[in-house]
């Protein structure tokens, strides 16, 4: 499946150099490993996509409301961090 993604200019920059290699998003949506992402990105003070996009494979989904490890009041409280590896 392929999925389009609106992302700002920091985020899209940081993507393209490779230092950002992950995203956190909304799980408004499915998506599983094998699925693309296409990343388009958009300019906020402009309020308009700028025509770049960058193309990804998916190959991991947490999804942090399937998990087990944390109680929902310890997430509200302190939030989630996630962890790029390399």
């Amino acid at each position: 499946m392929i999925i389009k993604k609106k992302t700002w200019t920091e985020a899209f920059e940081k993507v393209l150099n490779g230092e950002k290699t992950f995203d956190a998003r909304l799980a408004n949506f499915e998506c599983k490993p094998g699925d693309v992402l296409i990343l388009e990105e958009y300019d906020p003070k402009l309020k308009k996509y700028t025509g770049r996009r960058i193309k990804k494979a998916i190959t991991y989904v947490l999804n942090t409301k399937e998990q087990k490890f944390w109680s929902q009041s310890d997430i509200k409280k302190d939030g989630l961090l996630i962890i790029a590896l390399k």
